[in-house]
């Protein structure tokens, strides 16, 4: 839940700008305790409790400035809500989507998903985000597959995966190291350079506990600015969650 916390902190220090610094890191020290830190054994880390204390502080804060604080509010609920519209590029175009918060297994992470048009299935050792109809025979897979590997680190799967990926695919490009859509590595291939040639991105990043999580997605090359353009913006709203 790190990337959560880091953003919810920025939201609470960015409207407490005009209050002393002393005061700003007091405020998120006392909802850090109170909600991310070990207490009696148990590592209080939900997502409700923290838009609670969010609130009270604007009330503290802002109780004389009530438009600021309700803005506020309104921005910290804005992070966890269970549907939202997001603004996303496709073919060039801007384009409005509604996307629905989903649990990954186990609630290790979540993600939000175009339901319009996608779902996620969850199996025993993975997700998989697919199209909501399936699609015609002709077409190749158009997927996005969620693992976590719990006993890997995210450098030793790179080292298995810059094996595998030239297996399976014809091109696969050099590893980058991206801060978006995820912080972690990525690796790109494709087969052939037709409408109809496999694509595939696959993304590592730290599951902040000594392990991994995997995504890989597939789509085909005449996809990129549709399927593609779309994984990346359900991928710009993936959190895991410790």
């Amino acid at each position: 839940m790190d990337q959560m916390d880091e953003r919810a902190k920025k939201e609470i220090l960015k409207h407490t700008e005009d209050s002393s610094n002393t005061l700003q890191e007091d405020i998120w020290n006392h909802i850090d305790q109170e909600l991310f830190q070990e207490k009696k054994g148990k590592k209080k880390s939900k997502i409700i409790p923290i838009i609670i204390v969010a609130a009270a502080v604007v009330t503290l804060l802002f109780s004389t400035q009530t438009d600021t604080g309700m803005a506020f509010i309104k921005q910290i609920k804005d992070l966890f809500v269970p549907e939202k519209q997001i603004t996303q590029s496709i073919e060039g175009t801007e384009e409005e989507t509604d996307v629905i918060l989903q649990e990954g297994k186990n609630s290790e992470y979540i993600i939000y998903i175009d339901e319009e048009r996608y779902k996620l299935v969850q199996g025993e050792t993975f997700d998989i985000i697919t199209t909501k109809e399936p699609l015609e025979e002709k077409y190749p897979e158009v997927s996005m597959k969620i693992e976590q590997f719990k006993d890997k680190t995210s450098e030793e799967m790179l080292a298995m995966l810059e094996v595998k990926l030239p297996t399976e695919y014809t091109n696969v490009t050099a590893t980058e190291t991206v801060q978006d859509p995820l912080e972690g590595y990525k690796l790109h291939g494709i087969s052939g350079s037709s409408w109809d040639s496999p694509v595939t991105n696959v993304y590592i990043l730290d599951n902040k506990n000594g392990g991994s999580f995997v995504i890989t997605e597939k789509y085909f090359l005449e996809a990129a600015e549709g399927h593609g353009a779309r994984f990346y913006a359900m991928l710009q709203q993936f959190e895991i969650i410790q």
